[in-house]
């Protein structure tokens, strides 16, 4: 069986300083502004069977249509980010998928022969989960169900970037 045929919403890497690496964006692409969101703590998360922290901070800019994810680790410990990575390394991580029924997506990509390596939930209650396709393209599929607050989210991104002139490139959510 294939896997779901989900739109990519974002791209995110894996890199060393979020702020640092959402500068050579801009530089080297244009892409912008980045909201960060620093030491994001979660209220609870299993990887691969077991429990995990994976604290981390993140900047989300704008690409074009696309949206950026820039994720660094900052707690030790196993988790999605140091299958590919260890400290210091950086690269694609994975692509993000919004998906009308979270449940249903699972079940589709375990059909397919994928793993949910990751599955974890935001303070606020938010769940979103990690597919295993390293074998098959090198990188994770993140999973988050649609909702009113993490639409709201990525079009707060995207209406930032709309005449955005390179000004203000670091905002804190």
């Amino acid at each position: 069986m294939n896997p779901p045929n989900y739109p990519v919403v974002q791209v995110a890497y894996f890199v060393a300083d979020i702020r640092e690496a959402a500068r050579n964006m801009y530089q080297t692409f244009g892409a912008g502004p980045f909201f960060v969101n620093e030491d994001i703590q979660l209220a609870s998360a299993t990887h691969r069977g077991e429990e995990c922290l994976f604290v981390h901070s993140s900047a989300y800019g704008q690409w074009g249509d696309l949206m950026i994810e820039l994720v660094q680790q900052e707690s030790e410990g196993p988790s999605p980010f140091r299958d590919l990575y260890l400290p210091g390394q950086s690269g694609l991580h994975h692509l993000a998928t919004i998906v009308p029924d979270q449940q249903l997506a699972y079940a589709a990509y375990r059909s397919a022969g994928f793993e949910i390596a990751t599955i974890a939930t935001t303070i606020d209650g938010t769940e979103f989960a990690f597919v295993d396709a390293l074998n098959q393209m090198g990188h994770f599929i993140e999973v988050y169900a649609t909702g009113p607050s993490l639409l709201g989210f990525y079009d707060t991104v995207k209406q930032a970037s709309v005449n955005w002139q390179g000004n203000d490139l670091l905002r804190q959510v």
